[in-house]
Parts: C-alpha cells; sequence; structure tokens
C-alpha cells in the first residue's frame, strides 16, 4: 500500500492543533495520534497555570512554605533548561516574571499604575528560587509559569515520542509552533507558513523544513499601541513592561523549544539588537519590525 497523508486536528493549550503523518492506514494513523494528544494533553494538564490542580500550580501555592515542594526528574529539567535561557538572555527569559501578566490587560488597552508594576518586581528572578537537592523553597509572593517554554517543550516531546512509535514523516502543529518528523516522502520538505492577519488565505512569509522546529513568538497582526508605539504583548521582567523592539519572529531551528528562546529573547532587544542577534544564529528566520515590514534570512517572503 501506498503511503499517503493524514491529518488529525484538535484542541490543546487552548489554541488549535493538528498533526499530520505519512501512514499506509488511516487506521493505525489514527491510533498512533491519539497517543500523541494524551501525551499534549498530559503536558499541558501538569504545567498549565490556568489548570487549579495543575503541577505548576501546587508548585505556586508553596511559595513561603519552609517545607518547600518535592520536584521530578520532567519538571527540574525544565527549570535547567529555564535557568540556561535566563542566563544566555542576562535575566530576560524569565518564568518567574508570569505574574505581570496579572495586572497588564492588553484587550483594554490601559496600563497599568506604575505602582503595581513595581510592586511586583522585587519578586521576579529565576536567581531568587532556593533548592536542596530535588526540594524547590519557592520564596513568599514568586510565581512560576512554564508559559514561554511548555508549548515548545510539547512539540518537541511529542514529536520525539511520533519518532519512537516509527513515525517517518509528519509534521507537528501546536497552536503554530512545529517540529518535523523527517521529510515528506521522496525528500520533499514540508512547508510551515506565516499567516497574514489583513488578507485571508494569504502567507507573509514561509519556510520549507526536512527537519527541526518552528516557533513564533509576538503578534504578526495587532501590536500594543502604548503612548502612541507599537509594542508586543512579551514583558520585560526588569522593567515589567511590553517590549517594543520588532514586534513579531518566526524562527525555525534544530528543536522548537530552541525557536522559542532565539524568538522570545530577540522580542526583548531592541529592534536593531533582536535582528542582530537572529543574524549572528545563523538560522532561518522572519521578522515584522515596528513599521510592519517583513525581513528574514532563509525564508521566502511574500
Amino acid at each position: 500500500m501506498r503511503l499517503t497523508l493524514k491529518r488529525f486536528s484538535f484542541e490543546c493549550m487552548g489554541s488549535y492543533c493538528e498533526i499530520q503523518l505519512y501512514d499506509q492506514s488511516r487506521v493505525n494513523a489514527k491510533n498512533l495520534t491519539r497517543r500523541l494528544i494524551t501525551e499534549a494533553s498530559r503536558i499541558e494538564r501538569k504545567y498549565s497555570s490556568d489548570i487549579s490542580k495543575s503541577f505548576v500550580s501546587e508548585m505556586n501555592f508553596s511559595a513561603g512554605n519552609k517545607l518547600g515542594i518535592k520536584i521530578d526528574r520532567e519538571t527540574k529539567t525544565l527549570f535547567n533548561y529555564a535557568l540556561d535561557c535566563f542566563e544566555k538572555s542576562d535575566g530576560l527569559y524569565d518564568i518567574t516574571a508570569g505574574a505581570l501578566n496579572k495586572i497588564w490587560n492588553f484587550d483594554s488597552r490601559e496600563a497599568p499604575a506604575n505602582s503595581e508594576i513595581e510592586a511586583l518586581l522585587p519578586h521576579i528572578g529565576l536567581h531568587k528560587l532556593k533548592w536542596r537537592r530535588s526540594r524547590l523553597y519557592l520564596p513568599s509572593n514568586m510565581r512560576v509559569d512554564f508559559g514561554q517554554i511548555i508549548k515548545e517543550y510539547a512539540v518537541d516531546t511529542v514529536a520525539n515520542l511520533a519518532r519512537d512509535l516509527g513515525v517517518q514523516h509528519g509534521l507537528v502543529n501546536l497552536g503554530g509552533d512545529f517540529a518535523v518528523i523527517g521529510a515528506q516522502p521522496d525528500d520533499k520538505p514540508w512547508t510551515v507558513g506565516i499567516a497574514n492577519p489583513q488578507i485571508p488565505n494569504s502567507l507573509l512569509a514561509k519556510l520549507d523544513l526536512l527537519e527541526g522546529g518552528v516557533a513564533t513568538s509576538g503578534d504578526f497582526a495587532n501590536p500594543f499601541m502604548l503612548k502612541g508605539k507599537p509594542h508586543t504583548t512579551i514583558l520585560n521582567p526588569k522593567t515589567g513592561l511590553p517590549c517594543s523592539g520588532l514586534r513579531a519572529i518566526s524562527v525555525a531551528a534544530e528543536r522548537c523549544t530552541s525557536a522559542g528562546f532565539l524568538a522570545k529573547s530577540s522580542l526583548l532587544l531592541d529592534e536593531k539588537q533582536g535582528l542582530e542577534q537572529l543574524s549572528d544564529a545563523k538560522v532561518a528566520f522572519a521578522a515584522m519590525d515596528r513599521n510592519g515590514q517583513i525581513q528574514g534570512s532563509g525564508v521566502q517572503i511574500n
């Protein structure tokens, strides 16, 4: 039997998701996809800050507790990765900055009072967490939010599981973050498109991938306007304010998590520094500047 493309859509992490697999049997592809969806859902239930019974919520509830909380191996691996990103970005990529999202309501298009922001800043900083072997001692009034990395982590984890299950040609899409599992048959690349928010069914740019992952950060459609200037909804953990450099970035890298770090950390810089960091990384990327113009490397810009 000939390999044909099978598509399965679902919702996870509040987003539209899709898994595409080449298989001879739709039944077999469906069974494989169920296992992959189960894994994505497991990660969401464990690490979503929006789920009251998630492990992240349990960690945050332990803040200030002298007994701390025991951290399992998977979660410690995530913390280690987050710390590596924190150090590489000089503290700009910080999973303890999630508290800022509670005071910023971007739908209202209004900024919180400076006093609200300043009250939270002393409680932000990944270096302030205390550890004793496998126990985390989260200081009072601090919280952890894996939202910056969890979708990309889920993409990579699901893609690795698919490989372990024997998938040779596939594409994982969790809310616009992607992982490629081998080329399509006949070594044809997968095309990942960046939708044009102004023109339906058209693309701003597209990337052709044989392997690796793609992550997008920022908003190609509607910037947040603050004092007459466009900003992203990505918050600087040092100032508590939205970033005003590049508006949005899509990056292709060897893993989705690597692409996500590069995209987010570049948004946290000013526009010139962000573009320099992307260029120095020698990866394919598409970036929208403050004026809404698209530029990049290794991508087809329409």
